[in-house]
C-alpha cells in the first residue's frame, strides 16, 4: 500500500503512527497539495491528503476512514476498542483533536491572505475553537494515565498529533504552561519510537 501526504501534515502523521504502532508497512510518498502539477486530485476528488492507495489500486481518503481501516488490516494491538461505548469514546476524541487541528488550519489559511483581504471576526470565531477546544482535550485528560480507558489507544495517537502540529504552527501558543497535563502527556508518547520516528520537522 502507499500512503499520499507531507511530513508536517498532523492528519498524515496519525496515519502513519497507526501504521507503525500496527506494524503495517506502507510506502510513504511526499506530495505537494497546492502545487500546480500535484497527482493528489487523482487519487482524491478533494484534493486532500493523507491518500492510502491500496494494493488493488482502490484510494481511502481522510484521516479518520484510513486509521479505521488500517486498524482493521492486523489483529495486533487494535487501537479502536471493539467494545462500541469504548469505541465511541476513543472516536470523540480523535474528532475533537481533528478538530483544533481545523481551526488551526483555517487559521493559518486567512493569515497567509494579503492583510487587507483577512477577516478579523473570522480568526477570532475559529481561535476561540482553538482555543476551547485545547481547554477540553485537558478537562477530559485529567490526571488519567491513557486519554481513554486504560490502554494506549488512537485518542491518545490523535492528541499527540495535534500537540506536535501546534507547537510547529503555533509556537506563541504556550499550551505546555496553560495545560500541564497536556505537556506531561505529549511527553510520554514523544518517548514511543512511532512519535519520534514522524516527528514534525523544526520550524
Amino acid at each position: 500500500m502507499k500512503l499520499l501526504g507531507s511530513v508536517a501534515s498532523p492528519y498524515t502523521r496519525k496515519v502513519r503512527i497507526v501504521a507503525a504502532e500496527k506494524h503495517i508497512d506502507l510506502k510513504f510518498i511526499l506530495v505537494e497539495v497546492s502545487a500546480p502539477d500535484t497527482e493528489v486530485p487523482k487519487s482524491n476528488p478533494l484534493g486532500k491528503i493523507p491518500v492510502l492507495i491500496l494494493e488493488d489500486g482502490h484510494t481511502l481518503f481522510d484521516s479518520r476512514v484510513i486509521v479505521e481501516f488500517l486498524d482493521g488490516v492486523s489483529p495486533l494491538g487494535h487501537l479502536i476498542p471493539e467494545d462500541k461505548r469504548h469505541r465511541i469514546a476513543v472516536k470523540r476524541w480523535e474528532a475533537l483533536a481533528d478538530g483544533v487541528l481545523d481551526a488551526g488550519i483555517l487559521i493559518r489559511n486567512e493569515q497567509s491572505r494579503e492583510p487587507a483581504l483577512q477577516s478579523a471576526a473570522w480568526l477570532a470565531r475559529q481561535t476561540g475553537k482553538l482555543e476551547r477546544g485545547l481547554s477540553e482535550l485537558a478537562r477530559e485528560l485529567g490526571d488519567q494515565a491513557w486519554c481513554s480507558g486504560q490502554a494506549y489507544s488512537l485518542a491518545d495517537i490523535a492528541l499527540g498529533c495535534c500537540l506536535g502540529w501546534l507547537s510547529l504552527r503555533f509556537p506563541h501558543i504556550d499550551w505546555r504552561t496553560q495545560y500541564p497535563n497536556l505537556a506531561r502527556h505529549y511527553d510520554k508518547l514523544s518517548e514511543r519510537p512511532a512519535f519520534a520516528e514522524t516527528a514534525p520537522p523544526k520550524p
